[in-house]
């Protein structure tokens, strides 16, 4: 299955998700949603919080232009809410998994779908094995 896949079908495909992207650990580009672009600044911030939240923790995470307020942040998970949408990103071994969810998602249901999918590619070593390609 590619990378755009996994976007459409196993995190925006299953109408928990509003908009998603994969990015690697690294910050290169995966898979993203159609008009969902997390820029580099973004990317950089997303991945410094997975071994040092405090930033994050005091200033929320920036996703597509958009400041979330933090509700959780370490090693693994970060969530993110601003109003009513909000923000679930995900480390794996070798990427981040970012989904948001509109008004009329219950966040808990978004953070199921990603965090589930996250768990999926850790177990499969998935990831891992693809990274040796690229």
């Amino acid at each position: 299955m590619s990378w755009q896949a996994y976007v459409d079908n196993n995190l925006v495909g299953t109408g928990h998700v509003s908009q998603a992207a994969i990015y690697g650990l690294n910050g290169g580009e995966w898979a993203k949603s159609a008009g969902f672009q997390v820029k580099p600044s973004e990317v950089q911030e997303i991945v410094t919080a997975f071994s040092n939240a405090e930033k994050v923790r005091a200033n929320g995470v920036h996703v597509n232009g958009i400041k979330y307020l933090l509700l959780r942040a370490d090693e693994r998970s970060i969530y993110g809410k601003k109003g009513s949408d909000g923000v679930c990103i995900v480390k794996t071994n070798q990427a981040f998994l970012v989904g948001t969810y509109k008004e009329g998602i219950q966040p808990g249901n978004c953070t199921k779908i990603v965090e589930g999918l996250a768990d999926y590619l850790i177990s499969t070593g998935y990831v891992t094995w693809l990274k040796s390609y690229f």
